[in-house]
This record gives structure tokens, C-alpha cells and sequence, in this order.
């Protein structure tokens, strides 16, 4: 993997790992680190030897959101969303195999949309979460409107969006937000816990269990009946489905391979 200027990216045993790397701005997004991100994540996307992703941030921050010295009355706003910041978002859902946030600390903003975007979220006690934007007078972008309501219902992504609070680690969870919560003592051990074990997972079956939930959200109930049919006649024949049927009558954990 190449090296970046702005984040870091390893690969190894299965897991993809891209870290923000601007600790002095709390790994705000400026248009490099925006450019870096959507970079790596189609290597990692490419790389077989990856089978999930995990982003996290530096530091004391997983991102502040975009960097506001970069902001101008001369930049179009529309332009950086749709060159910087909506191509990461669908990369990240579009990426067929799972894409989880290590919340190490505030995600705000832009960075908050990061998190919502991913597969899976993680948060340590200590992180918090933020629809920053109304702060400086914007609305929420980055596919915010999209995950939040459908999240959390309308009244209150409309709460979190118009007041621009804090969220801490517990009502995160509470309120659906993030898949768990660590004390930040266990945060790591516990995070790689779970990253070993999609790593490990069957990685197509990841995949298409994201294509399915996507689906569901648009289509009738007889169309989703129709699409999990024919979805399980792909995954039915694949090496991994065939694996744990054998595992499971010869009476032994599985060994998948993402195939």
C-alpha cells in the first residue's frame, strides 16, 4: 500500500486500516485528506487480500469535519460535495465487503457522516458525535439527511440536525447511532475483537447482505421477497456456503475465505 500524505493506510490479516492523520486540526477534512481517502478506498476495495476495512482517526479525534480554513465565498459548495465528500460515501457503501468506524473520539460534522455511512460503528466511552453544521449555518451533507432519519426516525434527526448537539457515547447507542460502546480502557482490544471477526467472515455473504438492506429501503415487500430469493441462489453456491455445510455436518467451525 502506498504511503499518503494525510492519512495512513496498512493492510494485514484481512484487515484494510485507514487512519486520518491531521491530529493538530482533529483530522479535519481538507481537500487532500478528501482526495487521499477516496484513493484508498478503492485500493482497499481492489485488494483481495482485504476482506473488511476499519477508519479511525489520530490522535484525540476520529475528524472535526471539513476544515474551515478552506471554506471561501468563492468555492462552491456543491462542487466540494460532489468531487470530495459524495464520492467517499458511496465508495464506502458500494465497497463489497464491511466498512467499520472506530470512533476513538468527536466526529463531527462531516466527519460524523463518515461514521453513519460505514457498515458498523464502534465508539469508545469518551467519543462523542455532532451534527455540526448548523453551528456555522449550513445544513447537513456527506448522506447525513439520508442515514439520520432513517436511523432515528424524523423528529429526531430534525432534533440532532437543528440543534447541533452533542451526542455522547451512550445515547449514540440508545439511540441506534453505533452498533457498541467500550470503556476506553477496552475500546482497541475490543474493536479488534470485532474486526478479526469479519475478517475471518464470509466476505461475500457481507457483501450481499449490504446489497439486500440497500434494496429493501426502495422496494415493496413482494419485490424484497423476490430479490432475497434470488440473492440466496448466488450465495448458496459459493465456496463459503458450501464450506460451512460441510463444517457443520462434519462438526467443526467453518473456515471461510471469502469466495
Amino acid at each position: 500500500m502506498r504511503d499518503f500524505e494525510t492519512i495512513i493506510v496498512g493492510v494485514g490479516d484481512g484487515i484494510g486500516r485507514l487512519t486520518l492523520n491531521r491530529p493538530d486540526s482533529l483530522n479535519a477534512l481538507n481537500e487532500k485528506m478528501t482526495a487521499d481517502i477516496q484513493t484508498a478506498l478503492k485500493e482497499l476495495s481492489a485488494d483481495r487480500d482485504v476482506r473488511c476495512v476499519a477508519i479511525t482517526g489520530s490522535g484525540r479525534a476520529f475528524s472535526a469535519g471539513q476544515d474551515l480554513k478552506e471554506i471561501s465565498p468563492a468555492k462552491s459548495f456543491a462542487d466540494s460535495l460532489r468531487k470530495r465528500y459524495n464520492p467517499i460515501i458511496r465508495l464506502i457503501t458500494g465497497m463489497e465487503k464491511p466498512v467499520v468506524a472506530l470512533v476513538n473520539g468527536v466526529a463531527a460534522g462531516a466527519g460524523m457522516s463518515l461514521v453513519l455511512s460505514c457498515d458498523y460503528r464502534i465508539m469508545s466511552s469518551s467519543a462523542k458525535l455532532i451534527q455540526a453544521f448548523v453551528r456555522i449555518g449550513l445544513v447537513p451533507d456527506s448522506g447525513s439527511t439520508y442515514f439520520l432519519p432513517r436511523f432515528v426516525g424524523y423528529a429526531k434527526a430534525f432534533e440532532l440536525a437543528a440543534l447541533g448537539d452533542e451526542i455522547s457515547s451512550e445515547e449514540a447507542l440508545r439511540l441506534g447511532l453505533v452498533n457498541r460502546v467500550f470503556p476506553d480502557s477496552k475500546y482497541a482490544a475490543e474493536s479488534e475483537k470485532i474486526l478479526v471477526r469479519f475478517a475471518n467472515g464470509p466476505t461475500k455473504a457481507y457483501s450481499t447482505i449490504k446489497k439486500m438492506l440497500r434494496h429493501s429501503a426502495v422496494y415493496s415487500l413482494e419485490q424484497t421477497l423476490e430479490y432475497e430469493a434470488y440473492m440466496q441462489e448466488i450465495s448458496g453456491r459459493t465456496e463459503d456456503a458450501r464450506e460451512a455445510t460441510k463444517a457443520f455436518v462434519e462438526k467443526r467451525p467453518p473456515v471461510f475465505k471469502g469466495k
